[in-house]
């Protein structure tokens, strides 16, 4: 878990340091091997959020910079959302990488509050259905997105404001190289207190991808993975997942018939995946 951290804080810190901590080291207990610890820089930061328009400027600048090492989307080691593995391998196409992160969430949630055949039903449309038609679009008919290092969990937990710089601070990340806009998606949950405001101010210095008509249900179902491993890391507690089902069923209706539809009401070539 730390070692991921500590990776993710050096990506970030290489790319951006007067944006995050400087991360210093990490390693194992010698009389407790179950043990860990990671220590960086320390910055007396306020308890106020971040300028949404300074903070969001300089994630976007990040993103610019920080293209994938060799063009794939993952990471270089295991990063956690939570205490939970996600996916990182280096997988060639976005639609495909995003498809086995979240059916890797999918299925860490059911283990977590056990199977239900309502859940079952949608998260299979998801997969089907959805995942195609919003994220194929990014990658076909001439259209093209890079993967980009992100932080993985900008949210007001892991945000805050540097006492003596007045700039803004990242911490805590789980990084992997991904479309750019899935640092957005911990910005939608209204239970989050940076929000709308942010998004808006983030797409002032990093356009929206193409198509952009999109981008508030991509920025749904991404944050349907936050949300739903969420749910997977308090079992017992259904509250996420009756959330993550209402998300689920609105994208699962209005995308009925999944990319192909899309694509031939719009007169463009369907590409298979």
């Amino acid at each position: 878990m730390v070692s991921g951290e500590y990776e993710s804080m050096i990506a970030l810190h290489s790319a951006s340091p007067d944006l995050t901590p400087e991360p210093l080291a990490w390693g194992t207990f010698a009389q407790a091997d179950n043990a860990h610890f990671f220590l960086c820089e320390f910055i007396q930061m306020t308890d106020d959020l971040p300028d949404a328009e300074a903070s969001m400027k300089k994630l976007a600048d990040l993103h610019k910079t920080t293209p994938s090492p060799n063009g794939q989307y993952g990471f270089h080691v295991p990063t956690l959302q939570g205490t939970i593995p996600q996916f990182t391998q280096w997988t060639e196409s976005w639609e495909d990488f995003f498809t086995k992160s979240i059916k890797l969430v999918f299925e860490n949630e059911e283990r977590s509050q056990g199977p239900d055949e309502e859940v079952q039903h949608l998260c299979n449309e998801i997969l089907s259905k959805v995942i195609p038609r919003l994220l194929r679009p990014l990658e076909t008919g001439g259209r093209h997105i890079e993967p980009r290092l992100i932080h993985g969990d900008v949210w007001d937990g892991n945000t805050s404001t540097d006492v003596a710089t007045n700039l803004p601070v990242i911490y805590d990340a789980t990084c992997i190289y991904a479309h750019n806009e899935l640092e957005l998606a911990p910005l939608r949950p209204a239970r989050h207190r940076m929000g709308k405001q942010y998004v808006e101010a983030y797409f002032k210095h990093f356009p929206i991808s193409p198509p952009k008509e999109d981008q508030d249900d991509r920025n749904a179902l991404y944050c349907l993975r936050c949300d739903m491993n969420c749910s997977a890391l308090y079992p017992g507690n259904l509250r996420h997942r009756k959330m993550c089902v209402e998300v689920m069923k609105y994208l699962v209706e209005k995308y009925f018939d999944g990319y192909e539809g899309w694509a031939k009401a719009r007169g463009e070539e369907i590409v298979s995946r």
